[in-house]
This record gives C-alpha cells, structure tokens and sequence, in this order.
C-alpha cells in the first residue's frame, strides 16, 4: 500500500471504531474515495485480521466484530504522559503544524487505547490544566510544506518554492535550506539564496508547492538557525524605530527583553544600546518600568510623552486615599 492509502485504511478502521453500522456511501464521503475504493479498504483491514462485519440489508454497510477492541497501548506513565502533554502544548501554547483539531483528534485516538485507569488519570490533567501564556493567533504551515522543508534540510538539498510576503506579492524562491525553527507560535525557515548566499528567513504559513531539487551543499560551520531567526526578527522594519540606551549589563536587560524583541548592544562605561522595532509603543514603557534601571530615550518623542504619562498614573494610584480603595 501507498502511504495514502495506508492512512485512508487507518482512517476507516478509526471510523468503524466509533461503533455501529457505517453505509459505504457514507464511508466513502468521509474518506474522499468512491463506494469501491471503501470495498478495498476493508478488504485490506481483513488482511490484517481485523474483523470487519459486511451487515446486509435496506440498512447494511460495515462495522467491527462486536466485542472487538484494539489492544492497549503499552506505555508507562510517564511515556503517556509526555505523548499527551506535548499534544496538549501544540495545542494550547505551541507553534502549530496542523489544525487545532487535528491535534484534538490526535490525542483522543491516544486515549482511546491507554489502559482505562491510566487513560481517566490522564483526562483529568488535561481537564484542568491551562497554559499561562499562549501564542499570538497565526495560520499553521501546511504538514506537507513542513515536513518537506525538514528532509531538504536534513539531506542538504535545494528547494524551490512560492512564496507570499507580507505585503501579499507573490514569487517563485530557490534557496540552500539551512534550518528550521519554531519560535512564538509561528514556524520560520532559515535559507541562502542559490547564486549569491544572501541570508533569507521565511514564514512558513507563506510558502506553498515545495519542490526538492537535485545537488547539495554545505550549511556553514557554527550557523545557529535559531539565532538567525531571532536576530532577523529584532531588525525587521517597523512603523516604530525605538532607540534608547539603559545603564546596566546586556544579562540584566535581556531577562526582560529577549532577542525576539530587541537586539542590545554593549556601549561601555555600563551603558547598553537598545534597539527595538515595533508596531504600537504603548507596550515599551510598562517594561522599561520593569527594567528598573536609569535608561535614556534617543527616539522616538512619543515614547517619552507615552513613559511620562505612565509615571503619572501610577503616581496617582500611589497617592490614592485608603477610604477610597475597593473593600
């Protein structure tokens, strides 16, 4: 069997697994195939000793065997719980490579063959556990465009593909695929481009018809795809070009801004040069509050209006009478 058809059989098999009788037309509307397509299927699912009932009638189609179960799946504890912790972290706080239900129907076909006492230990975690942070809403990369960029890079060939940016002009791309990362819910791809070696970072969720090409190459030695990524995302251009310098060490003020958000720089004489690109401003002066270091605004003006208009509001709310606190 094809790897298609290989997971159109285990589709049905999941399918005829939720019970009851299912009519071939209705089989094959939910696997995209014709009624006798489906005969097929089943008859690959006998081959593989799965007892599959043909019910005859006005009302007949297929169904499992009564009393048939797929065997549990042996895993321990802790295995099951890192299978369905990181379904429930792709979820909920993770950059996704597919749908959101497709990782909900992912974990209920795990449950589904844990040991039951095992299986309800489980589904009570994941009743009641949340993420306190979750990621920015971004469209997923297709499956098939990630996995396809993953072997190219793995075997170090050249790809082509099109692509859309972010001001939606559409072009055809050929790179050197040096990695890829996951980084604040969205999935990048770290190339050079074929003839000059110019570094390029791409979104996934914006490429589409990868194609592998023939040759190889070599990725430079101590290249960092993540860093790359975080470095691009600091200096790509903005409406807001904030400028400023903060007195302390490059370690204390990257525990409140990391790469992702600015690209620091040691000045000397215990002064560091910050430089950060943003859409909106009205998040800066809440975290240069947190930075709880001296710090000097080069630009732009309205940051400063924005930072002196924090100072007084929490200087009002510091000066707010007791009797007029919530009881």
């Amino acid at each position: 069997m094809t790897t298609s058809t290989t997971a159109r059989v285990l589709a049905l098999l999941e399918i005829l697994q939720g019970g009851g009788i299912r009519t071939v037309p209705d089989l094959a509307a939910r696997l995209g195939v014709d009624e006798r397509t489906v005969r097929r299927y089943v008859g690959h699912l006998l081959d593989l000793d799965i007892p599959v009932d043909a019910v005859r009638g006005r009302h007949g189609g297929y169904r499992l065997a009564p009393g048939y179960r797929m065997p549990p799946l042996m895993l321990t504890d802790e295995e099951a719980l890192a299978v369905l912790l990181g379904l429930l972290a792709g979820q909920r706080g993770g950059p996704g490579a597919a749908s959101a239900a497709a990782g909900e129907s992912a974990a209920a076909k795990v449950r589904r063959v844990l040991p039951v006492a095992l299986r309800r230990r489980l589904e009570a975690l994941l009743e009641t556990a949340d993420f306190t942070e979750r990621p920015r809403p971004a469209a997923p990369p297709e499956a098939a465009v990630l996995l396809e960029l993953a072997e190219a890079v793995r075997r170090r060939r050249p790809v082509e593909f099109a692509y859309t940016d972010r001001k939606g002009s559409g072009s055809a791309r050929t790179v050197l695929p040096y990695g890829l990362v996951a980084h604040s819910g969205r999935w990048y791809l770290t190339a050079a481009n074929r003839d000059g070696g110019e570094m390029r970072i791409f979104r996934l969720d914006r490429i589409a018809l990868v194609r592998v090409l023939s040759g190889s190459f070599d990725v430079p030695d101590g290249f960092d795809p993540a860093a790359t990524v975080l470095d691009h995302l600091a200096r790509t251009p903005w409406t807001h070009d904030v400028s400023l310098r903060v007195r302390g060490s490059v370690e204390q003020i990257r525990e409140r801004l990391p790469a992702g958000i600015a690209a620091l720089s040691d000045d000397g004489a215990e002064w560091v040069s910050v430089r950060i690109r943003a859409e909106r401003l009205d998040w800066i002066p809440p975290v240069l509050a947190a930075l709880d270091h001296p710090f000097v605004i080069e630009r732009p003006a309205a940051l400063r209006d924005l930072v002196r208009e924090l100072a007084r509001r929490l200087g009002s709310y510091a000066d707010a009478e007791a009797d007029e606190r919530p009881s």
